[in-house]
């Protein structure tokens, strides 16, 4: 009796695609964000056969749950099998005041993985975000009221402190990866902490996705599409907001900014201040400094706003943006 092939990875065909999106560099060494769960393993696998001399697997390990431990063990022993380079980094994700655990983890886990994909020689970190991710971050964006950059969801390429990002599973589903790697010999690790439905992302895994697979079956697709023309239409509102703030200036002239229209005004001070100073103000923020915007025609007119961790102040003719003096340390 002739045995069955065995079914392909399915990360193979999406990296191909991935690769004729943006070829990388021949000879470039490629790291791979490797938590040791189903979906990282079979990117590491699929990566691993397209280059073989060529990949590196990254390991974080964030010291938040007890499992965390085996995480790393089981990523050593895979990668030992399989002759795979492994760095690893042990961090202490605690969140700042006013940050959640997920976003306190997330910030130390990308800087933990492109210093270790520096200290390789790698030119870009793939991860292992699939279209479930994808889905899951349309929904809570939505629960949350996100504008397009928020819609627009994960990109399928970034770069982050330095590096390089690349994500090619983002039209693979969740469930094709995890029966590919349950039907291979390699281990894998499942996170017990993706069940906790304290957390949002988890909520809406576990009870609002299979409420709209009822209702829509095969809606990822459509709502990876719905983020792409969300991506794309943020990408023309940049281009309107960078030709704008050649005319208004940097920083902006006020003068300059009451010529344009509100949206327009609200368009091109979103990114001075997202592109200068890393902040987003929030809608009613916003509001309001186009509203001190407006009246201010008198040469004595103030402006003050705060905004995220600086204040937003007229000085002269211009908008200006500061952050106070960090106190001094003890």
């Amino acid at each position: 009796m002739n045995t069955p092939a065995p079914a392909p990875n399915p990360c193979g065909p999406a990296l191909a695609q991935w690769l004729a999106r943006g070829p990388l560099p021949d000879g470039a060494l490629v790291a791979v964000a490797y938590s040791a769960g189903a979906d990282s393993t079979a990117l590491l696998l699929a990566a691993h056969d397209r280059w073989p001399d060529s990949v590196t697997a990254l390991h974080v390990h964030h010291g938040l749950q007890a499992a965390a431990d085996r995480f790393e063990a089981t990523a050593r022993s895979v990668c030992d099998g399989l002759g795979i380079p492994l760095r690893v980094a042990h961090v202490r994700a605690a969140p700042a005041p006013g940050q959640s655990p997920e976003d306190a983890a997330r910030t130390h886990r990308y800087a933990a993985l492109a210093d270790l994909a520096q200290a390789a020689g790698a030119r870009i970190v793939l991860l292992a975000q699939h279209a479930d991710d994808q889905a899951e971050t349309v929904l809570l964006a939505l629960s949350r009221g996100a504008g397009l950059p928020g819609l627009a969801a994960m990109p399928e390429r970034f770069q982050r402190h330095g590096m390089g990002f690349g994500r090619p599973l983002l039209d693979v589903p969740a469930s094709a990866l995890r029966e590919w790697v349950q039907g291979s010999a390699l281990a894998f690790v499942d996170d017990p902490s993706n069940t906790d439905t304290r957390f949002t992302r988890n909520r809406i895994r576990a009870q609002l996705v299979p409420a709209w697979q009822t209702c829509f079956p095969g809606f990822r697709p459509m709502l990876a599409r719905s983020a792409r023309h969300a991506a794309q239409a943020q990408g023309l509102l940049d281009d309107l907001a960078r030709i704008d703030l050649a005319a208004v200036g940097d920083p902006p002239a006020i003068a300059a900014l009451q010529a344009l229209g509100r949206e327009r005004q609200a368009n091109v001070l979103r990114h001075w201040l997202r592109a200068q100073w890393g902040v987003l103000p929030s809608e009613a923020q916003m509001s309001q400094l186009l509203d001190q915007v407006a009246a201010c025609r008198t040469r004595g007119h103030r402006i003050e706003l705060k905004v995220a961790d600086g204040t937003l102040r007229r000085e002269g003719a211009c908008l200006a943006f500061s952050r106070p003096p960090q106190a001094a340390s003890i």
